[in-house]
């Protein structure tokens, strides 16, 4: 019988161990010399929420999942009831196919029909690569339909620097002991209850949300996009590390301006309170099929990629 989480994947090379599993084409597992770099999940289990989902056609919110495009207002299922909110797209629950499986490389499909709230045709292939640099995911969109398409995307791993720091059994989650590195000069603040977005302000309006120079989060509550990300050769980095050093960084380009960031919180749950950092590159911001902000126009037959990697450091 095949797991909860679908046909199971499983990469390797260089040190590196990815699993792979094929409901939302979903990173289930990233090791490096068996350290954990992303929050694992069981292959037996329904995959906890959006952990390691691809999002597509849009990710984060659309506020009231309500939007226009093309002249016509659209309404979208409120996947995110207590919000009232359409959260992180429609394939995150969606069975892709196989198209191309090898010891480091996994190539999978998927397509968007036309459904209420998105009557567009659009086939998303998502790619994993290993390679010496780490894992590699690129989302690719391409317009199978007759109409133009609104769309963005974005992955969903929360990472994992490494265990708590001291002896015995942590009396604080790990996100709190990690040092962040986040070269962002820019955070979309958002109402607090429902997360909407508010507007695009300078960190230095918000120094709890300044990560520019790497430090300790401790205690700090992080569920925001941020931008205006320093890039070195275009290049963008997200690093976590411990105390000694090791740790995780997730790596993009300008294809992905923005990045959400989330400290994992569930003070309801403490086994899952605060015990990975999400870290989403997303080609665009919340509610931007409302806003319009960095939102990619698929013509008919057009295409789009996006990528990112995920390394050991």
């Amino acid at each position: 019988m095949e797991p909860r989480s679908g046909r199971q994947l499983r990469l390797v090379a260089h040190g590196y161990e990815a699993v792979i599993a094929s409901v939302g084409a979903s990173l289930r597992s990233l090791t490096f010399d068996g350290r954990d770099l992303v929050v694992p999940f069981d292959a037996d289990e329904v995959r906890p929420g959006y952990r390691g989902a691809t999002l597509a056609p849009w990710p984060n919110r659309i506020v009231d999942g309500r939007y226009g495009f093309g002249g016509a207002l659209h309404q979208l299922p409120l996947t995110e009831p207590a919000r009232g909110q359409a959260l992180h797209g429609l394939l995150a629950w969606a069975e892709f196919a196989d198209r191309l499986v090898l010891d480091d490389r996994a190539v999978l499909a998927a397509v968007i029909e036309p459904q209420f709230g998105y009557p567009f045709r659009v086939e998303v292939e998502v790619e994993y690569l290993l390679d010496a640099d780490g894992l590699q995911q690129t989302v690719t969109a391409h317009n199978v339909g007759a109409d133009a398409a609104p769309w963005g995307t974005g992955p969903h791993p929360y990472l994992v620097a490494g265990p708590s720091t001291g002896s015995g059994t942590p009396v604080t989650p790990p996100v709190d002991d990690w040092t962040l590195l986040l070269p962002a000069s820019e955070v979309l603040t958002v109402t607090p209850d429902r997360l909407s977005p508010v507007a695009v302000e300078p960190v230095t309006q918000h120094p709890e949300w300044d990560f520019r120079v790497a430090r300790r989060i401790d205690d700090v509550f992080i569920d925001h996009a941020f931008t205006g990300l320093a890039r070195t050769d275009g290049i963008a980095e997200v690093r976590l590390t411990t105390d000694d050093g090791n740790g995780v960084a997730m790596t993009f380009d300008e294809r992905c301006p923005w990045v959400q960031v989330h400290t994992a919180d569930n003070p309801e749950l403490d086994d899952i309170h605060r015990i990975g950092l999400a870290v989403e590159p997303m080609t665009c911001p919340p509610d931007a099929f409302n806003s319009g902000t960095d939102l990619v126009t698929l013509a008919p037959g057009a295409s789009h990629a996006a990528s990112w990697r995920i390394r050991a450091v």
